[in-house]
């Protein structure tokens, strides 16, 4: 896959995918910026910027957490703005995935 192409969908999709970690339970910018590095190989330096705008929209919010293993964490959470959204884009993201689904069915 051309290079410009992979890194457009992968933008295109990571306010969804973070959205999606959230929704499963709250966690710190490290532990979401590993999962995305491991599952669609998204850099860690992407998701911080991305998380302050993600709390700028009201989407997510934060707290302090102690750490067994060092100074306090961050943990961000969805708020109903974000849980909203959350469903949004997953009914959009289904929909859209399931057209280029059938347009690519039935390239030759």
């Amino acid at each position: 896959m051309p290079e410009g192409i992979e890194i457009q969908l992968k933008k295109g999709v990571l306010d969804l995918c973070v959205l999606a970690l959230l929704s499963q339970h709250d966690s710190y910018a490290y532990e979401i910026a590993a999962r995305l590095a491991d599952d669609i190989g998204m850099g860690e330096g992407t998701i911080y910027p991305l998380m302050r705008r993600l709390q700028a929209e009201g989407l997510v919010e934060t707290y302090l957490e102690e750490s067994p293993s060092g100074p306090s964490r961050k943990y961000y959470r969805l708020t109903e703005a974000g849980r909203a959204s959350f469903t949004s884009q997953k009914a959009a993201w289904g929909s859209f995935s399931k057209a280029v689904e059938t347009i690519l069915g039935g390239a030759k």
